[in-house]
């Protein structure tokens, strides 16, 4: 089979926008976004999926690395490199910042839920929590014990992962988080905590709260988790350390980025039972994608699994053919690239006449209901899950509640209860009083003996 033609394009500021209004061309289904940390010009660009032209490119500052996301389909969001604050864009103004959320340190991953409900940062080792519709910050979860490097939701927006440089994956139920009461920290659902150094990317699979977890290391292993139950299913060891990693849609491969450059398929469909394993080519469908000559710093996958996108610290991004395994197109960029995903073309990416449904609100600095930050008069705020949960018990109440149930059956053996309880009383005073007349007895016979005269 002859090898496709490998095209190189270059994102430049200055290539064309492709207005899809009353043109020929039909807006694409799909679209690849990737932002790089050299631009001067601007900060992501868009990319027809399949002809590699250039569609927009939005302005203002570099984006962190996994802090890309699109918010309902109507924002653009992205963490500044190095900053504090969050950049936002409507989605189909690609020239205009319409916000910018300010954080209280450098915001090291961003994730917004399936549902377009909330949003999490990284910041720090703590992880913020906010509510999309009214802007509130709803938790501060600081759980983790150095800086929290990725963060997933779930496809259903019911849990979300996150992973750090402490070696620890924690697995987070969004009911559990989301509290009026702002004494109690909630506790994460799951720790996944076999890596032994830092977790570098993580990705969910499909089917909500029983989805397949993978974790990507420095310590050269790619490690599969079920979410539901916090359980280790697969451990696969490499030769080099792991960058980045993402499932395809059937959940038959694991795509995982070295830090030589090159991209590792590892099968899932092994018949091997052993839960630890080492990665070797051409077993079991196992394969090695060759280009990039640096690490592989992101990974995607196309809805159909026919195409990979990966984004190297060389300056590329590169276009895949998963059944060839060779590069069918490379765009490059002016600087390590930072972040690189396929997705669905929202749709009024291409309608410039086009506004969100919902405008977004001015993002809380201050947990809710702290320094002017409780619901205003009149205002009604919803918590998800809030009232169909039990109060937990704190651990020195279950502990006094233990002590309690104790005493009463200790009590209960011993003097019965009721009824029983009186009777038991009666007769211990009747052998009392019956003792009693003994050693009385007993007394005045011994003086007697004692008296007698010889």
């Amino acid at each position: 089979m002859p090898r496709p033609q490998d095209v190189t394009l270059y994102a430049a500021s200055s290539a064309p926008v492709v207005c899809c209004e009353g043109a020929n061309m039909a807006a694409p289904m799909e679209i690849i976004m990737s932002s790089d940390s050299g631009s001067q010009l601007w900060n992501c660009t868009v990319f027809d999926l399949h002809s590699g032209s250039s569609l927009l490119s939005y302005r203002g500052g570099n984006s962190s690395a996994r802090t890309l996301a699109v918010l309902r389909g109507d924002f653009l969001l992205s963490a500044q490199l190095g900053k504090n604050f969050i950049n936002v864009w409507e989605i189909q103004r690609k020239d205009q910042l319409q916000q910018k959320i300010v954080c209280p340190g450098v915001v090291t991953c961003v994730t917004a839920s399936p549902n377009g409900l909330f949003l999490a940062a990284g910041v720090a080792e703590a992880i913020y929590l906010w509510e999309v519709n009214t802007g509130k910050l709803l938790s501060v979860l600081n759980r983790h014990y150095q800086d929290v490097s990725c963060l997933k939701f779930t496809d259903d927006s019911s849990h979300f992962i996150s992973g750090g440089k402490d070696n620890l994956a924690l697995v987070w139920s969004l009911c559990s988080v989301i509290q009026l009461d702002l004494t109690h920290a909630p506790d994460p659902r799951h720790i996944l905590g076999r890596h032994s150094l830092p977790i570098t990317d993580l990705c969910c699979g499909m089917m909500g709260a029983q989805a397949r977890v993978a974790t990507a290391s420095l310590d050269q292993t790619i490690k599969v988790w079920e979410l539901s139950s916090g359980e280790l299913l697969l451990s696969i060891l490499f030769d080099v350390e792991i960058m980045s990693v993402t499932f395809d849609p059937c959940e038959y491969f694991l795509f995982c980025g070295g830090s030589d450059g090159n991209i590792f398929q590892a099968s899932l469909r092994s018949k091997s039972l052993n839960r630890d394993r080492s990665f070797q080519s051409d077993i079991d469908g196992n394969q090695v994608f060759k280009g990039h000559r640096n690490l592989v710093s992101c990974l995607s996958v196309s809805m159909d699994g026919t195409l990979l996108l990966s984004g190297s610290h060389d300056e590329t991004v590169r276009l895949w053919d998963t059944n060839s395994k060779q590069s069918i197109r490379c765009l490059a960029h002016k600087g390590p690239v930072t972040n690189a995903v396929i997705m669905p073309a929202p749709a009024n990416m291409f309608l410039p006449d086009s506004r969100p449904s919902v405008p977004l609100p001015r993002f809380s600095r201050h947990l809710h209901g702290s320094e002017g930050d409780g619901v205003e008069s009149g205002e009604v705020c919803v918590r998800l899950g809030l009232y169909t949960q039990e109060e937990e018990e704190t651990y020195l109440q279950k502990a006094d509640k233990l002590n309690s149930l104790m005493n009463a059956i200790t009590d209960k053996s011993v003097f019965g209860d009721g009824e029983n309880t009186k009777v038991r009383v009666a007769e211990l005073e009747e052998e009392v009083q019956t003792l009693k007349k003994i050693n009385k007895d007993l007394y005045d016979f011994s003086s007697q003996l004692l008296t007698k005269p010889t």
